[in-house]
């Protein structure tokens, strides 16, 4: 555990009571008597599912915080970027959903200990912010397929990754796929049919499936990737980290924004947040970035 916490004085604790269905009074506590033994203060609020955005930004600019802590999801991750991106101040992660999926990708440790140990620590990472129709977007979000199957999740009254494999089977008999795609970039205008079409600023989803092998998530580039077809065999490969996708599983292109539009409408999801059916994603990397605590 970190001996010293530096010149941090106040930290916002972000929690997310609901997420992944776990129980976050232990962490709470065990933060509290952490923080508060090295003599900073700690102000913590609890998400109610409206008007969190901005309830942050304001205590975000009246508190002033040297550091904010996340406890919930993937979706509380995205939400306090949202609401703090002006204003510079690192993040520390504490994983507390169902998927986890960016703590996944920045290495975040399993136990609690080590996660509050990083959460404080100070090696952090300037992740790129990636705006889709005007919503922000950390790690992965794509039309298709893996956002029908997060809608059927939100609709089943299972949770965690078990919940996701119950769905599994019967999105992919219901799914409308194969999807029709046009991708407009600064160099070309494109039409894949796929089913599934990401925006990736990380390499892996939660399940932990490296379907951006080559991705970088502060490099101020991001990969639109077309997953042409089902292929167990590559499907098998992402799953083991293998770094060569065949080029007849997915194409990849790398940019700095683009146009997507759709025949028909298509579900869609950012970071795990199912937002309904769409016919046009415009996508662009901010100039903001997320400063975040990761390990050394």
């Amino acid at each position: 555990m970190n001996k010293s916490m530096g010149d941090i004085k106040e930290i916002l604790l972000v929690v997310n009571p609901i997420s992944g269905d776990i129980n976050k009074k232990n962490m709470v506590d065990e933060l509290k008597i952490i923080i508060e033994s090295k003599g900073a203060e700690l102000f913590i609020y609890h998400t109610k599912g409206k008007n969190d955005l901005e309830n942050i930004r304001k205590i975000t600019e009246e508190r002033q915080p040297s550091r904010i802590i996340t406890a919930g999801g993937d979706g509380t991750i995205k939400l306090v970027a949202e609401a703090t991106k002006s204003f510079n101040i690192p993040m520390g992660i504490i994983p507390g959903g169902s998927a986890n999926a960016l703590a996944l990708n920045l290495k975040i440790p399993d136990t609690l200990e080590e996660q509050i140990d990083v959460a404080l620590g100070t090696n952090f990472i300037d992740i790129d912010l990636i705006c889709l129709n005007n919503e922000i977007g950390l790690h992965m979000s794509d039309l298709g397929i893996n956002a029908e199957l997060i809608k059927n999740y939100e609709e089943s009254t299972f949770r965690g990754k078990f919940g996701y494999l119950l769905q599994t089977v019967p999105t992919l008999i219901k799914g409308k796929y194969p999807y029709s795609f046009t991708i407009e970039t600064e160099n070309e205008k494109i039409t894949e049919k796929g089913i599934l079409l990401a925006f990736a600023n990380a390499q892996k989803y939660g399940t932990g499936a490296n379907v951006n092998p080559n991705g970088k998530i502060d490099d101020g580039i991001m990969e639109i990737l077309i997953f042409k077809d089902f292929d167990f065999r590559e499907i098998l490969n992402t799953l083991r980290n293998e770094t060569n996708l065949s080029k007849d599983f997915v194409k990849v292109i790398p940019v700095k924004e683009a146009k997507v539009t759709c025949e028909e409408p298509v579900p869609f999801q950012i970071d795990g947040e199912y937002l309904g059916e769409v016919t046009r994603v415009n996508v662009n990397i901010l100039s903001e970035k997320a400063k975040i605590a990761v390990p050394n």
